[in-house]
């Protein structure tokens, strides 16, 4: 029952799409219907400006680290947790409130694996932080952020004990944004990718 309960949650947590939310209140429009068309932080620089993507940015992995948190309270950890981490990001992606078109997840995919797996979420982010400081490309930053994550939850799982519901995760979150980031993957490799800080 506690499983039930915290998917349940964590999807409906995760539904909630705040760029969306300041674009419509501050500017009055689809945020989806601008720039990249991605309901994202990244998205929300282009359209908003620094301080509303800064908000959203860290709204959004607050639904990851919530979705996350209750569901240790529910379940402990494990399967239980693991399942409320990936429901809270297919909530982001295909929120149920905003017709299931949403963002791709990045930001609460960070907050869900940070909080199941601190070390290994760490070493991701600092790559994908030196990756997008040096090529200004956040969408590459945001692949290596996962090869990255995942790479290390393998080789310190044995250390750190962490459960291996956490890796096969980790798994599906890497597939999971590799095929969201297709169109990106393909920009990058004809050289057309937008880089931080450039009007789309």
């Amino acid at each position: 029952m506690g499983i039930i309960i915290s998917v349940i949650f964590s999807y409906l947590l995760g539904s909630l799409s705040f760029s969306y939310i300041f674009a419509k209140k501050i500017k009055k429009v689809d945020i989806r219907e601008h720039g990249s068309g991605n309901a994202g932080a990244t998205n929300t620089l282009r359209v908003l400006g620094v301080g509303p993507a800064v908000t959203v940015l860290l709204l959004d992995v607050a639904k990851g680290v919530v979705a996350v948190l209750v569901a240790f309270w529910l379940t402990g950890h494990g399967i239980g947790a693991a399942l409320a981490g990936l429901v809270a990001i297919a909530g982001h992606n295909w929120p149920i409130y905003y017709g299931f078109r949403g963002g791709k997840g990045v930001a609460t995919t960070i907050g869900a694996l940070a909080t199941l797996a601190f070390i290994p979420a760490l070493i991701g982010a600092g790559i994908a932080i030196l990756t997008i400081a040096v090529t200004r490309f956040v969408s590459l930053g945001s692949l290596l952020f996962m090869l990255g994550t995942t790479v290390s939850i393998f080789v310190l799982s044995e250390r750190n004990g962490y459960p291996i519901e956490y890796f096969y995760l980790a798994i599906i979150l890497t597939i999971l944004s590799f095929w969201r980031h297709r169109q990106n993957i393909v920009r990058l490799v004809q050289g057309t990718e937008s880089k931080l800080g450039k009007k789309k």
